[in-house]
């Protein structure tokens, strides 16, 4: 017997099931959309404080793989809740951190990341003079299951399961690399008289202003410069402005800073070459310093036909290196206001035109303008 297909029956079903699938899609379409765990670099306030209330009670998901030369690794989807992490073993985990942080442990462990050496190739790779230093480390590192050996006198390797979690940590370091020169700044303003060389509560901020004239007065010496212009604006703080190349501002290689967050918070480098030393002190104030010892500081520069522009507070960025216009000039422009838990007095109008005074009479060749503003 056979039996006919009702096909009027199969598209009216057909049209009811479609129309489902549209009424859940709208439904889709029409919900909240999930909110943002993300925020921008630099981005604080209340948005910022909500974003870590929320993710301080919900989890960490990853996932990933790592391909060596010689071995493969893969971590399935995995999930941490953050109360987890937060609950931490204290001294364990400080363990780890430190024998990872240890700087020839952890050259040993990059190197051996990169392809298998034996003993005698991490000498020389890590410029060691004997093998007597090398094989304490490596038996430490050896002994936390961070390290084996092919076979004896073979070549070291890490352990498959451990790369991952090493290249991971290292990916997070790198995005915390910055604090380290934010606790140099820290440190710094909690030794100004290293820098400023008086007695507590007697900092003179005029050493700040010479310490930012000094770089023009080398770019100067350098060819570079031919005018420099000092501002006294009416809430304290103090522009030095000149007409010279600017700092670089492309990114240095292997970081994600660029050259002039560089010069103003790396406190342990003098990219000038000269820094100014106060009376009686016993390090040199570089731009670093004078940022670290400042309430607030700006830096402008001119170069390559555009304005480049980074605001910082007590020496940490608080914006990125902005292109905020274009210019056919050149030239850095530096803009501070000392901070006043550091330095009990003000410039002073007086001292400041004596100053520039002796600069003038020192540098004749360079112009040097110095105005106050009068509201």
């Amino acid at each position: 017997m056979t039996m006919s297909r009702d096909y009027g029956s199969e598209i009216d079903e057909l049209k009811a099931q479609i129309s489902d699938i549209k009424q859940l899609v709208s439904q889709f379409g029409n919900a909240p959309a999930p909110k943002s765990a993300y925020l921008k670099n630099n981005e604080i306030g209340a948005a910022a404080i909500e974003n870590r209330i929320e993710t301080e009670t919900g989890s960490v998901f990853y996932s990933g793989q790592y391909r060596g030369e010689n071995s493969l690794y893969r971590w399935e989807p995995q999930e941490r809740p953050v109360n987890q992490l937060l609950e931490l073993d204290g001294d364990k985990a400080a363990k780890v951190l430190a024998a990872l942080g240890h700087p020839q442990r952890l050259d040993i462990l990059r190197l051996v990341l990169k392809q298998p050496l034996t003993g005698a190739e991490l000498v020389e790779r890590l410029n060691m003079g004997t093998t007597g230093q090398l094989y304490h480390h490596i038996k430490a590192l050896a002994g936390a299951d961070l390290l084996v050996q092919e076979e004896r006198g073979g070549s070291y390797s890490l352990p498959s399961h451990r790369s991952l979690p090493l290249l991971l940590l290292l990916a997070a370091t790198s995005d915390l690399l910055d604090t380290s020169d934010y606790m140099e700044l820290a440190e710094t303003r909690n030794n100004a008289s290293a820098y400023l060389g008086e007695s507590k509560n007697q900092f003179d901020p005029h050493h700040l202003l010479l310490a930012v004239v000094e770089n023009t007065i080398l770019e100067h010496k350098a060819g570079f410069c031919s005018e420099v212009s000092i501002f006294l604006h009416h809430d304290g703080s103090i522009t030095v402005s000149d007409n010279g190349r600017g700092i670089p501002v492309q990114v240095l290689p292997g970081t994600t800073k660029t050259r002039v967050q560089t010069v103003f918070t790396d406190i342990g480098h003098d990219w000038s070459g000269s820094a100014f030393f106060a009376p009686g002190s016993e390090e040199g104030i570089t731009i670093a310093v004078v940022n670290a010892l400042s309430q607030r500081l700006c830096v402008e520069v001119r170069r390559e036909g555009k304005v480049f522009r980074q605001d910082y507070k007590h020496g940490i960025p608080q914006t990125g290196l902005l292109s905020v216009g274009v210019t056919k000039e050149t030239g850095t422009s530096v803009t501070f206001l000392p901070d006043k838990e550091i330095f009990n007095s003000a410039f002073n109008q007086i001292t400041l035109v004596e100053r520039v005074a002796e600069i003038a009479a020192a540098y004749p060749k360079l112009a040097i303008h110095f105005d106050i503003d009068k509201e």
